[in-house]
Parts: structure tokens; sequence; C-alpha cells
């Protein structure tokens, strides 16, 4: 697995971007550049299991590993989700698993600094590559509103 780093900076309070990013309705308006209909199963503190499904029920399955409200979140991946039965021990999903999504929040110059660390295999590199930008693009969209 090899790790990237995305980056962007929003013009708004750390507070208000962590809520964008976690929550309920904000959640799968910034991620449905991923796939439409994206949403996440989660209570979102620390050591809680996280199903990010999409409009289907596939997906796949996370613990959060860390939450540090405002400043951090880390999920760390443990399986699928394939017609609503989750997949913790195929060999697909042993080639990444425990694979590390990571979320840090920076106060810089009175804006948010947003750094996503994410592990990545290769089958998976060139998907995420493309289409992280546009999502952080429409979490800086959101997070920019009044």
């Amino acid at each position: 697995m090899e790790r990237q780093q995305f980056n962007i900076e929003i013009d708004a309070p750390r507070e208000k971007v962590w809520n964008i990013l976690w929550g309920e309705n904000s959640y799968p308006a910034w991620t449905s550049v991923f796939t439409e209909g994206s949403r996440a199963e989660t209570d979102w503190r620390k050591g809680s299991k996280v199903l990010f499904l999409d409009g289907k029920g596939q997906g796949m399955v996370a613990k959060i590993a860390d939450a540090r409200p405002n400043e951090f979140m880390s999920f760390q991946h443990l399986g699928m989700v394939n017609d609503g039965v989750e997949d913790l021990d195929s060999p697909k999903v042993k080639e990444w698993a425990g694979a590390f999504e990571n979320y840090t929040l920076k106060t810089v110059n009175g804006k948010t600094a947003v750094t996503v660390d994410m592990d990545l295999t290769e089958e998976y590199k060139d998907y995420f590559i493309k289409l992280w930008p546009k999502a952080l693009e429409k979490l800086k969209e959101l997070s920019e509103q009044n």
C-alpha cells in the first residue's frame, strides 16, 4: 500500500468544517463525488464501527481509530459490505484491510487547512487521486456557505 495525501484550505472555522465533514446531511453531499447516495452509519466516536455505504447498501466496514473533535479523525478500514453482509476475511479484503484514512484540521492564517492521508492499493490509487480533489472542493463549497 502507498500513502497519498490530499490538501485544501477552507475559509471557515475548524468547527464548521468538522461539522460539514461528519454531519448527517452534509457528509452525503460532499462524498457523493465518490458515489451517489453515499452515507455513513456510526456515532463518530473513537472505537466505534463505521459502515460507509452507497445508495445500494454496498461499501466498507471500518472502525474509528481516533477522534479528536475539530482536529483529527482516523478510520481503520476492516472490510467490505456486499449485499448487506460484512466481509472481513476474504482474500480481496485482506489485500487492504488495516488501511488508514486520516483527516487533520488545523487553523492557518484564520482559515482551516484540511489534510487527508489515505493508504491506497494500486487498484484504487488512480480512482482516489482523481476524485479526492473534487470531494475536497465540494467540502470547501459547503463549508464556505453562510
